[in-house]
């Protein structure tokens, strides 16, 4: 069964192209040709995955990705125009899981999206973890800080789901990247540096000096046991 998309692009020929790439995947497009339509769209039936292009006329796809994030769960696919640009960085700052180059490859489009929708917990993986203050429960979806519920994105989710199963062990970027997005070569480092930023604004108490989840320069990351 496929996944419901939300389609977020002013370009009305582009748009057309991508729904017929998700369509023929199975997925139930919705299209949108600015981001106070996709807020519309999403104010009458969610979706899974938002695909926002970053440059759209009145609110942008920044500004689009930030209101999703706050009030939605839902996986969030950038587009952008140039993959060695600030829009990258800033896009996932704002709440983006991945972003694909314009014009996107229908292949590398329909990889990124079933990536998006995997879910985050490997089978076997240990159901209960204790670090400190820190709890995580894989298979309940569940983190807790010092008792506390903490909401997490599925992607920073699945990402520390992986840190705390190799609890004490250097997980490269590229290792990072194959567990949690699914894919190798396609990667972006960038994509692991973002949102461990973002994972540690949220588990520890100090996102400066973390304490939980460290990083070995050169290498790559940990989660202390």
């Amino acid at each position: 069964m496929g996944a419901h998309i939300l389609l977020v692009e002013d370009d009305r020929r582009i748009r057309t192209s991508l729904r017929l790439v998700l369509e023929d995947e199975g997925n139930t497009v919705d299209e949108a040709e600015s981001a106070e339509v996709a807020l519309e769209v999403l104010g009458r039936r969610q979706a899974d995955v938002a695909i926002v292009d970053l440059m759209l006329p009145g609110m942008d796809g920044f500004e689009l990705c930030r209101r999703l994030r706050a009030s939605n769960d839902i996986a969030i696919l950038i587009l952008t125009a140039r993959a060695d640009s600030h829009d990258v960085v800033a896009g996932l700052e704002a709440g983006a899981d991945d972003y694909v180059v314009k014009p996107a490859v229908p292949k590398e489009l329909s990889a990124r999206v079933r990536a998006l929708l995997r879910r985050s917990t490997r089978p076997g993986a240990t159901s209960h973890h204790i670090f400190e203050d820190l709890e995580i429960l894989p298979e309940a979806g569940v983190v807790r800080v010092g008792g506390v519920d903490v909401s997490l994105t599925k992607t920073e989710f699945g990402l520390l789901c992986e840190l705390a199963q190799a609890a004490g062990r250097i997980l490269t970027r590229e290792v990072l990247l194959d567990l949690v997005w699914g894919y190798g070569y396609f990667g972006d480092g960038r994509l692991v540096d973002v949102h461990i930023r973002r994972l540690r604004t949220k588990v520890e108490a100090d996102p400066a000096h973390p304490r939980h989840i460290v990083t070995v320069r050169g290498l790559g990351y940990k989660l202390e046991p």
